[in-house]
C-alpha cells in the first residue's frame, strides 16, 4: 500500500519510519540540526510547495509534506480498499 503524501508523490508504507509535525520541530535544536544537515547532504524533497506542515522520514530520504502529520497518520492506518486504497 502506498501513502499520498501531496503534490502526487505516494511513497510505500513500508517504507515510512516517522512521521513528524514541522511545528514541534521548531522546539528542539537537535531536530532542527538534523534537518538543516539532511538538507545540506541533499537528502530532504520538499513536496510542499513551500508551505510544509509535516516531514515523512524513510530510510534514505526526508519528505516535507504540505498534509498535517495527523491527516498522515489517518491515511497510515486506513484498510486497503477502504478509500481507493490510501
Amino acid at each position: 500500500m502506498f501513502l499520498h503524501i501531496g503534490s502526487n508523490y505516494l511513497l510505500p508504507k513500508k517504507e515510512v519510519v516517522l512521521i513528524g509535525d514541522m511545528d514541534s520541530i521548531t522546539y528542539s535544536g537537535i531536530s532542527k540540526e538534523f534537518l538543516e544537515t539532511a538538507r545540506e547532504e541533499g537528502f530532504i524533497i520538499d513536496c510542499s510547495e513551500g508551505k510544509a506542515r509535516s516531514f515523512i522520514l524513510t530510510a534514505e530520504t526526508i519528505y516535507f509534506s504540505m498534509i498535517s502529520s495527523s491527516t498522515l497518520e489517518k491515511r497510515m492506518k486506513k484498510i486497503p480498499g477502504e478509500d481507493g486504497g490510501f
